[in-house]
């Protein structure tokens, strides 16, 4: 018989079997496990020892699991000092506009890869401030420092539930606009004509590719008239800031690019040289203003350029179709992948390939009429 609550039991082979919880399932359900001893005295010690060490691991995986808040702020202390503060600021958006409202008061073991990815489903379908949807490429991001923060907090001893690498969102890379070539020459001719710092910015970027925030933050020392060259090694955008900062809710910030290879030196087609000339001035001040002290931010570039556009008739294009244009043209006259992908400051040639190469018609045309003499009938 066994002794009430104790679930020890004496066996029809003279022996005494006792039986403990050790686990429960998802659907917290129950796992046994057994015990044996000669005697009841036996068995019971042993039983006492095991059900012991079941609660010191429960009581250990209680202490391992925090709220997902917690986790982001031990991520936040830990990664700050190496993230840019553009990075920060895109990081501190995505917490406080995205994730943290869903996960925060969530602890780390319920963030399972099948809520992660009921979440991203519902991000792209009704997420955003007119429920009308994410961009897949923000989706992306907030997926990705969600599992930053869970993967820091594993590394950390804390216990998580997801599983790397099982959750993906399909990427889908709109048209892209580019200048025909009769909207690139109605452009040129106008900049040509009506020169000035802001102009000779938009056929530079026409020219090199380069960004608006990279010219933005060019000084004239970054160019060399003797070398052909243009050097990148800085670029502006206005970001947010914190409370305590001041009263101003942004700032203009001047740093290094993203990344290395953002880091580059262009060559500089001889065309733009006599009009670079012509406006040369002292080392330090900015290229688009002539001045050490004052400089114009990239969203005053964009409306320039629209400005430009509207002047010479062209319809209207973002300021990054200028690089994609750029781009295109390389492609056009045969250049060299490689090299173009290094003076875009891209990290590999598939980025080039993938994103900012866009062959005309006209090109595919001449490409199509090369397998001309493979199917004449003769």
């Amino acid at each position: 018989m066994s002794r009430k609550g104790e679930n020890i039991y004496k066996r029809k082979d003279g022996r005494w079997e006792g039986r403990y919880i050790k686990g429960r399932t998802a659907g917290n359900k129950a796992c046994y496990g057994y015990v044996y001893g000669k005697t009841y005295k036996d068995v019971k010690c042993v039983l006492l020892k095991k059900r012991t060490e079941v609660q010191s691991a429960v009581n250990q995986e209680v202490s391992k699991d925090i709220l997902f808040a917690e986790a982001t702020q031990l991520w936040r202390c830990s990664s700050q000092k190496f993230l840019k503060e553009s990075t920060q600021v895109k990081y501190r958006n995505l917490l406080n506009g995205h994730i943290l409202p869903s996960f925060g008061n969530l602890k780390l073991s319920q963030i399972t890869n099948v809520r992660l990815s009921s979440y991203s489903e519902e991000l792209l379908t009704s997420g955003g401030k007119n429920k009308s949807g994410l961009s897949p490429k923000t989706v992306l991001d907030i997926l990705s420092l969600i599992k930053s923060i869970l993967l820091f907090a594993s590394s950390k001893g804390y216990n998580i539930k997801y599983i790397s690498g099982t959750i993906s969102v399909k990427q889908t890379y709109k048209q892209l606009r580019v200048l025909s070539l009769k909207e690139q020459e109605s452009l040129c001719k106008y900049l040509y004509s009506e020169l000035s710092f802001s102009n000779l910015g938009i056929l530079l970027c026409l020219f090199t590719g380069i960004r608006v925030g990279e010219l933005c933050a060019l000084r004239w020392k970054d160019i060399s008239v003797s070398d052909k060259t243009l050097h990148i090694h800085h670029t502006m955008q206005r970001i947010q800031v914190e409370e305590s900062e001041g009263d101003s809710k942004t700032k203009i910030l001047i740093s290094p690019p993203k990344s290395n290879c953002s880091i580059r030196t262009i060559p500089l087609p001889d065309c733009l040289l006599p009009a670079i000339m012509q406006y040369r001035h002292s080392p330090e001040s900015f290229f688009l203003t002539g001045k050490e002290n004052q400089f114009v931010e990239p969203r005053t570039m964009q409306n320039r350029f629209k400005t430009a556009l509207n002047k010479c008739q062209v319809e209207a294009a973002n300021f990054h179709a200028l690089r994609h244009t750029f781009a295109t043209r390389c492609v056009e006259v045969g250049f060299d992948i490689k090299s173009l992908s290094e003076i875009l400051g891209h990290a590999n040639v598939n980025i080039t390939l993938n994103r900012y190469v866009h062959p005309s018609m006209s090109l595919k045309h001449e490409n199509m009429s090369k397998l001309n003499h493979l199917f004449t009938v003769k």
